[in-house]
């Protein structure tokens, strides 16, 4: 596929406008304390496994609404404080099984996967988080689901449990507070940017091709999902355009990215049809801490894939977190 975004040179000085809500910062506030309040002890289940050298754990922490989400933390055998990296996965995807989620975990780290609630059914081994709350009209898929109000919309949910998530983490005895990263992919990047720019703990993010970014201009650009769910649903609620678009505003990980501080360490494909390059560049240029981006000039939404962990983790061993 030829490219169809902007230049690299436009790209690294590409700051849009984004929409943002006065009240953003409030609603999240509001929506992250209320989490908390209606939260209990999370269970850590330890499971047999093959992982010779791993604690395994089936883990249930509560997020929204003080609903239960699943987890997998796998711990190396050691004795001392912990670094940890909390990851969340792509779009359709679950938490999986234990053993592919192995290189963080040799390398020395605590690892904590994230379920994403209502996923799990759409690629790889499986989740096992359910979405209890329901939705008015909805095209196929997750990104519409609730999108008529901010307060019923999906991802509210996803981004609360992604803060209840590092909150369950940083409180875990094993684990070195001081050295928490958040991490993930596509979607996995979209919520790590949320939980960079909700929760102080992070003292790094990898932010890897993130979908969720500058909606407007990703939305009708692409012509694939994700965004084109979005799409699809404006062709037939043709009234609501300015009202999905002010509920998007709220969950755009461009505005999650100023709020940010934690170093970052991004990744960028320039063929990437599913998260164009510039939604991309949109956060990493408003981020508000210390940024590096990878560019995989030739690529697509695969980006780096299992050759951008090498400089992942360069980058943590320089920033000694």
């Amino acid at each position: 596929m030829p490219r169809f975004d902007l230049d690299l040179p436009t790209l690294r000085e590409f700051r849009p406008t984004v929409r943002r809500p006065a009240d953003f910062d409030a609603f999240w506030q509001r929506t992250v304390a209320e989490a908390r309040a209606a939260a209990s002890e999370p269970s850590f289940i330890r499971v047999d496994s093959p992982l010779a050298g791993a604690e395994v754990y089936d883990v249930r922490f509560t997020g929204f609404g003080g609903q239960p989400v699943g987890a997998w933390l796998l711990l190396p055998r050691v004795d001392e404080p912990l670094p940890a990296i909390v990851t969340f996965s792509g779009y359709g995807g679950g938490r999986g099984l234990p053993h592919e989620h192995l290189p963080w975990l040799v390398a020395g780290r605590a690892v904590l996967v994230m379920d994403t609630r209502g996923q799990g059914s759409q690629w790889g081994t499986g989740g096992v988080t359910p979405d209890p709350a329901g939705s008015g009209p909805a095209a196929n898929g997750f990104v519409t689901r609730g999108i008529e109000d901010p307060e019923t919309y999906y991802y509210r949910r996803v981004f609360t449990d992604a803060v209840r998530a590092v909150d369950t983490i940083t409180d875990h005895p094993r684990i070195d507070r001081s050295r928490v990263v958040v991490a993930g992919v596509s979607q996995g990047g979209g919520i790590t940017l949320a939980a960079a720019g909700l929760h102080p703990a992070p003292a790094a993010a990898l932010v890897d091709v993130p979908f969720l970014c500058h909606f407007e201009r990703a939305v009708g650009m692409t012509g694939q999902d994700p965004y084109e769910e979005v799409a699809r649903y404006l062709a037939v609620h043709r009234g609501a355009v300015e009202q999905v678009f002010d509920t998007l505003s709220y969950f755009d990980g461009v505005n999650f990215a100023t709020s940010a501080s934690a170093p970052a360490l991004f990744s960028v494909a320039l063929h990437d049809p599913i998260c164009p390059p510039s939604t991309v560049f949109a956060a990493h240029n408003a981020y508000g801490g210390e940024t590096e981006i990878v560019v995989y000039p030739f690529n697509k939404h695969e980006g780096g894939q299992a050759a951008h962990w090498i400089p992942q983790a360069a980058y943590l061993e320089r920033l000694g977190v």
